[in-house]
């Protein structure tokens, strides 16, 4: 039999991911040796979790976790960011991803899931969740491109409204969020859609995995394809006979908190881990936080963001 080893791209993690080829067969093997209980563990049984609710994701094929591996099985090459960058008319195939959604979250989750000696159990979001990922904002973009001996305060400042604004949250979290939503973790084969980057899975705000969809900082949509697209999630989601506004606020709010994070996030990138491929959408991140914070619901914090932080001067910055 011949065998094949290919290293292939990777996302935002400490993985690794190898393409073996078996004759005319192909499966990934994934390596973490950070982080590997979250990268290897609890990926493949997220992944579990999924098939077992007939939504597609990568199979367990073979467990080598003490050595720093896992087999999986191969979704293909093209993902759905692929199929869809270059279409004009993007509605049709963006609604198969909103269906794709609405069955992800009708998942139930059980208190404990086991893998070989592992018992492991999805995490629920809390506020405290929320604070943890937004501050990245801080700690990292601000003290890279803002320097000021003032970032400590600034930073108290913005988390004491943005601790109001989370509180404005209207649904709870009790559904499943696969928490990183988005054309770049959907693969096509054949034109069958599977699901990708599954390790960080949480019990949530429903809202949270459409906001990652639609407010994705790969690729932009237009204003009005992100409100249709929205209003067919709402009319095609349990909360079709709700008004549109209560899922609005809860969009906004998500968007903005996962776009700070995503900031300090892709800065982070750059400056621990040497990868600076990811900040050419710190602009585009930008303008979408600067579109969402257009929501009442944001009036004071818009007001702390535009006296203390040159949006404009950070904006320019992140253009390199």
């Amino acid at each position: 039999m011949n065998y094949k080893l290919k290293k292939i791209s990777g996302d935002a993690s400490f993985r690794e991911f190898y393409r073996l080829r078996k004759n005319k067969n192909t499966s990934i093997i994934v390596s973490a040796k950070k982080d590997k209980f979250k990268n290897l563990a609890v990926y493949a049984v997220v992944n579990n979790i999924l098939n077992a609710n007939k939504i597609n994701a990568p199979k367990l094929l073979s467990n080598h976790y003490k050595n720093n591996m896992i087999e999986i099985s191969d979704l293909g090459e093209k993902s759905f960011y692929d199929h869809i960058v270059s279409k004009k008319n993007k509605l049709k195939d963006y609604k198969s991803l909103i269906k794709l959604l609405t069955k992800v979250q009708k998942i139930k989750i059980k208190k404990v899931y086991k893998l070989d000696k592992f018992k492991i159990k999805i995490p629920k979001y809390t506020l405290s969740n929320l604070h943890k990922e937004s501050d990245l904002f801080f700690d990292w973009y601000l003290k890279y491109f803002l320097k000021s001996k003032k970032i400590s305060m600034i930073k108290r400042l913005l988390r004491t409204e943005l601790n109001t604004v989370y509180k404005k949250l209207i649904y709870r979290n009790d559904t499943f969020v696969h928490r990183d939503f988005h054309v770049s973790n959907i693969m096509m084969n054949k034109n069958k859609l599977g699901l990708i980057d599954s390790q960080d899975a949480i019990i949530g705000n429903p809202l949270y995995d459409i906001a990652s969809l639609i407010d994705d900082v790969r690729i932009k949509l237009p204003g009005k394809l992100q409100n249709d697209l929205l209003n067919f999630y709402h009319k095609n989601s349990k909360f079709k006979k709700e008004k549109i506004e209560k899922l609005k606020n809860d969009f906004d709010i998500l968007s903005v908190q996962r776009n700070l994070k995503i900031l300090g996030i892709f800065v982070r990138l750059f400056k621990r881990d040497n990868k600076d491929n990811y900040l050419r959408f710190l602009p585009y991140t930008w303008l979408l936080i600067e579109k969402r914070l257009e929501n009442p619901a944001f009036k004071n914090l818009k007001i702390l963001f535009y006296k203390y932080l040159p949006i404009k001067k950070l904006k320019k910055l992140s253009k390199i």
